[in-house]
């Protein structure tokens, strides 16, 4: 894909712009009559030299859909007719200078313009990071024990047979939960 210059993805069922390989030759992209609702972040770096991009007749609903393409530097010609997008009032420009007033600019929006830019579309963010996905919790939670349950769990490491069940115990301690056998009442641990 790397030797192209255009590519025609029109009417296909394409529903997330992303996933492009490295494409610094790319200049044109051709994706009218799909599904699109929702563009990766980091388009931008996947095809730097982006100039043309046509996305007709897709499902780009709110403008904070379309942040992703403020990192293609040079698009020069962006289409997006027929997306409920285009469906937004229009402004003027004594609007559009009191807008730049109540909302400050780009680099430094005021709250009320950082609250509204906080709102897109209900979709999946592919550029997120999955729970779990690099093999570790995202989150530690602390699991809080009793004297009896502390001792308890020391001696099930202490009985532990193989790295297998040390690595078990960590592993629900970390995601928050008591192991068995550690809970007070337990009667497997009170022999």
């Amino acid at each position: 894909m790397s030797d192209q210059d255009a590519i025609d993805f029109t009417d296909n069922d394409i529903q997330h712009l992303g996933n492009f390989p490295l494409s610094p030759r790319l200049r044109t992209l051709l994706l009218a009559r799909n599904r699109i609702s929702s563009i990766q972040p980091t388009l931008a770096n996947s095809i730097p030299h982006l100039a043309t991009l046509v996305l007709t007749a897709n499902n780009l609903a709110e403008l904070a859909d379309l942040d992703a393409l403020a990192g293609l530097r040079r698009l020069t010609h962006l289409v997006l007719m027929e997306n409920p997008v285009t469906r937004r009032e229009k402004v003027k420009d004594s609007e559009r200078e009191k807008a730049a007033e109540l909302f400050g600019t780009a680099l430094s929006p005021s709250p009320l313009a950082s609250k509204i830019m906080g709102v897109k579309s209900r979709t999946f963010d592919v550029g997120g990071v999955l729970p779990g996905a690099s093999g570790k919790a995202d989150k530690q939670y602390r699991v809080k024990l009793t004297d009896k349950e502390k001792k308890n769990v020391e001696q099930m490491i202490r009985n532990a047979k193989s790295l297998q069940e040390i690595t078990r115990l960590e592993k629900e301690l970390n995601e928050g939960r008591i192991p068995a056998g550690a809970i007070v009442g337990d009667d497997a641990m009170e022999e």
